[in-house]
């Protein structure tokens, strides 16, 4: 062992920039789903440029509900190459995962693979932005019009990228954002779902809280327990200004890794189209063994025995 560099560290803000609303928040008696919370869900929906926003506690709790909200049957088209939550989100909602290919370049859900995969009980299409890279927006838009299908984008690593300059956010049915540790944002734990859609975000807002009547004395939706707390609002909230700064300094990592990497044998990158614009919530290498001998595997093994932590 001759070091110890780790993945990632969490981006917090400092403590003194929420030690005031910590304090407020100790003395208030209102900890969760309250007004820190709307504050952050109304300065994200003035960022990103969309009508709703609602806070969860997280990115999959969201995606759940999301399709629940949109009371779907049947299967939805998922990437085949994607983080577990995404077929789980589906199954969790009673929904059968449809795996179709990644563009190989991207590693984005293909177009005309979501296409070739559609049936006549396909319900939605759902695809997902990978290691901060957003799928091409348009090519899902103009299917999920054609076959009248609903369009939700699993955009867990997504917040601060863009599509054509527009913000991520605002594009399908909704986009849920995930505010975990190894994101650009993080409220140490949480989500967002994210729509222009008045009565989806309103059924969304209620399903968080079990469900809920407007006025709590009643069930109306088959819901959840994925409140988000004040805690993880203050958080949230004060890196969410930071977010310039926070991707930033990411681009300024990955930039480096490209420059100190390109040419090497065996290894090559994420493509990045011109119009796609990423988080940079991760920077990630493929390794193709016949180049060099090494596989994946191994590599990810001798950079372990040095310290370096990598993920498969």
């Amino acid at each position: 062992m001759t070091g110890n560099l780790r993945l990632i560290f969490p981006s917090l803000p400092e403590f003194s920039d929420i030690e005031g609303d910590l304090r407020q928040l100790w003395t208030s008696g209102l900890i969760t789903t309250a007004g820190f919370t709307r504050r952050f869900e109304e300065a994200v929906a003035e960022r990103l440029g969309v009508r709703h926003v609602v806070a969860v506690n997280s990115c999959t709790s969201g995606l759940i509900l999301t399709l629940r909200a949109l009371d779907l049957r049947g299967k939805v088209v998922v990437p085949a190459f994607t983080f577990t939550a995404s077929g789980l989100a589906a199954l969790w909602s009673g929904l059968v995962p449809a795996f179709a290919d990644v563009d190989p370049h991207t590693f984005t859900l293909d177009p005309l693979s979501a296409e070739a995969n559609l049936s006549e009980d396909t319900a939605a299409i759902m695809p997902v932005n990978v290691f901060g890279l957003p799928p091409d927006y348009q090519p899902f838009l103009d299917l999920a019009a054609r076959h009248k299908l609903k369009l939700v984008f699993d955009s867990a690593q997504g917040l601060g990228s863009s599509y054509g300059g527009r913000p991520a956010g605002g594009f399908g049915d909704a986009e849920i954002f995930s505010l975990s540790p190894t994101k650009v944002v993080t409220s140490v734990e949480g989500g967002l779902v994210t729509t222009d859609d008045a009565t989806l975000a309103g059924r969304v807002r209620q399903m968080r809280d079990y469900g809920k009547s407007a006025d709590g004395e009643d069930i109306c939706y088959q819901g959840l327990s994925a409140r988000f707390s004040e805690f993880h609002a203050i958080v949230g909230y004060h890196a969410f200004r930071k977010l310039d700064a926070l991707r930033s300094r990411r681009q300024a990592l990955i930039k480096r890794y490209r420059a100190e990497l390109k040419g090497v044998p065996g290894i090559s990158f994420q493509s990045q189209p011109t119009w796609l614009e990423p988080s940079f919530n991760y920077f990630v290498i493929r390794v193709e063994a016949d180049a060099h001998g090494m596989t994946r595997d191994t590599l990810h093994q001798k950079l372990k025995a040095v310290g370096i932590e990598t993920k498969r």
